[in-house]
């Protein structure tokens, strides 16, 4: 059984730092894609960044480029995303996603069938 859970948000000012945790379980990470999302209160879940099962390395939106980090540590079966320079506009619910997905990693989340529950990001001063 799949699962995933989201911890690690949370409320920081501009400027400042989080790092988000997803911890996987029912499958073997290096052999599945991981995403992260992100939905604002009346927004679309958005993209974030992603993390491809293999070599095809990992994507990010353009909103985040340069100050988020994806990562993987598959001896723990967590995904982290590393996130700096935190903006307003970052304020959401980030959630996890993971599926067996081919090739370089899609950030659409029709492509993910696997959730989490969501942690939420604040910034705010």
């Amino acid at each position: 059984q799949v699962q995933l859970v989201e911890s690690g948000g949370g409320l920081v000012q501009p400027g400042g730092s989080l790092r988000l945790s997803c911890k996987t379980s029912g499958f073997t990470l290096d052999y599945y894609a991981v995403a992260w999302f992100r939905q604002a209160p009346g927004q679309e879940r958005e993209g974030v960044s992603c993390i491809s099962k293999t070599d095809w390395g990992a994507a990010y939106a353009d909103s985040v480029k340069g100050r988020f980090a994806i990562s993987r540590d598959i001896a723990k079966n967590i995904v982290y995303l590393q996130m700096n320079n935190l903006k307003p506009e970052d304020t959401g619910v980030y959630y996890c996603a993971a599926d067996d997905i081919e090739f370089r990693c899609p950030m659409a989340t029709i492509s993910y069938d696997y959730w989490g529950q969501g942690t939420q990001v604040t910034v705010s001063s």
